[in-house]
Parts: structure tokens; C-alpha cells; sequence
């Protein structure tokens, strides 16, 4: 006499709701009724069931196991492919428990990449630099926004900067072009130049084209300054 629904989920160590499962999506075939109506399961039955258990235990799907069909083939291909993305998702959770590790050993913020925010930790930004920077590490390769980070180890809360962060938007000509000039000797500036002569080397490599990180840029700039600090910024770089 074969097994009702509950013993074979019993013996399968699974559930009824999930042998009505399989049946419903086809994974597993519908047995022989007995003369009361009942199902009534047989040892193929069990096995199929055991076999989906096992599959889906070690990451398969059950559209992946639906499409190796009936069969008791090893399912080798799906195994493998499944090896892969495992591989794949190790490397992945590796990186992120690395850059983990970094954030909670320096406490760094986590808006920008680890390495990044490394770098800048000691430069002490505005925050509407630092928003600044947020932004521009979504525009920029990963190899220019870390040439861009080592420039902003040197900058500091120079009198000027500090200056320019509080600058008024009705700043006078005489002002502007006084805190451009201090601005513009700054160590920190000499560093820029050096790293990006051209300014539109800054984008030349960004992922998504020179003119979207040119017009992100723009508008960031025009959201986070004052017309009076814009016109500053202007004539530091003329």
C-alpha cells in the first residue's frame, strides 16, 4: 500500500503545503488515487521529491529544476553554472566585508567608496564640498575619482576656504576677487592643477561621457553654491 500526502512529506521531511506545490507547478507527477479517493505514493514519488529537496537545498531554483526535466541524469551543466554564481557572489560578499571592515575600523562615512573617504578624512570639508564629492564619485571612473581623493589630502580649512564657505551672496566685486586670487595660490590648488592641467581632464574617462558629467556638475554646483561663490570658482579657474 503507498504512502497519503502527509506520510510522504513525512518521510521526505517537507511539508504538505510544499508536496502541493510541486504538484501545482509540475515538478512532481500526480500518483494513483486509491478506491476512497485518496493519493497514494510510491517510492519513485519519494525519490523525486528527495531529488528537488536535495537541488533546491544546494541553490537551485525550481524553474532550474523543472527544466532538467524527469529524468535522473546528473545534472551536471546546472551544477556547475550554479558553482559559478556562487563563486561569483562569494567574491562579491568578500569585497563588501572588506569595505566593511574599513568603514567600522575608521568609522568612515559610508556615502562615498572606503578607499575614498579614507583619503579625504582629514580634509575637513564643507558639506557642501563633501556633497560635492558624493556626487562626483558617481560620475567619475574609479581611477580618477582616487587621483581626485589623494589631491584633497592636502586641502584644509585654510582662512580662505573657510571664507569662501561663508561668503555672502551679495559679496562685493573688490571681495570676490580678492578671496579668488587667495584661493587660487593655495597649496591644494597648485595639487589639482597638477593632476588635471585641463579641467575637462577631470571627465575625460567618465563612464557615462564627458558631456553628462559636465552638465551633472553644472547643475550640483549651481544647487549646493551662492552666485557670489560661483563667480568666485569662476575666476579662480580663469
Amino acid at each position: 500500500m503507498g504512502w497519503s500526502t502527509s506520510q510522504l512529506a513525512d518521510l521526505a521531511g517537507t511539508t504538505l503545503r510544499t508536496i502541493r506545490h510541486y504538484h501545482d507547478v509540475g515538478l512532481l507527477a500526480e500518483p494513483e488515487r486509491r478506491a476512497n479517493g485518496y493519493k497514494s505514493y510510491g517510492v519513485p514519488h519519494l525519490v523525486r521529491v528527495m531529488r528537488i529537496k536535495r537541488l533546491t537545498d544546494l541553490g537551485l531554483s525550481l524553474t532550474q529544476i523543472a527544466d532538467l526535466g524527469d529524468g535522473d541524469e546528473h545534472p551536471g551543466e546546472a551544477l556547475r553554472e550554479l558553482d559559478a554564481e556562487l563563486a561569483a557572489t562569494i567574491e562579491r560578499l568578500q569585497r563588501i566585508r572588506a569595505e566593511l571592515a574599513v568603514i567600522l575600523r575608521q568609522e568612515a562615512p559610508t556615502d562615498l567608496p572606503a578607499d575614498v573617504a579614507a583619503m579625504i578624512s582629514e580634509a575637513n570639508l564643507s558639506p557642501q564640498d563633501r556633497s560635492f564629492t558624493v556626487v562626483l564619485a558617481q560620475l567619475l571612473s574609479p581611477e580618477t575619482l582616487t587621483r581626485y581623493a589623494e589631491t584633497l589630502k592636502g586641502y584644509s580649512k585654510d582662512p580662505a576656504v573657510v571664507e569662501f564657505d561663508t561668503l555672502p551672496e551679495d559679496a562685493d566685486e573688490q571681495t570676490r576677487q580678492s578671496l579668488a586670487e587667495r584661493m587660487r595660490a593655495m597649496p591644494y590648488m597648485a595639487e589639482m592643477r597638477a593632476a588635471f592641467p585641463d579641467a575637462a581632464g577631470l571627465y575625460s574617462d567618465a563612464p557615462r561621457g564627458v558631456e553628462h558629467a559636465k552638465r551633472t556638475v553644472i547643475k550640483v554646483m549651481v544647487e549646493l553654491y551662492n552666485k557670489a561663490q560661483l563667480d568666485v570658482l569662476v575666476r579662480m579657474s580663469g
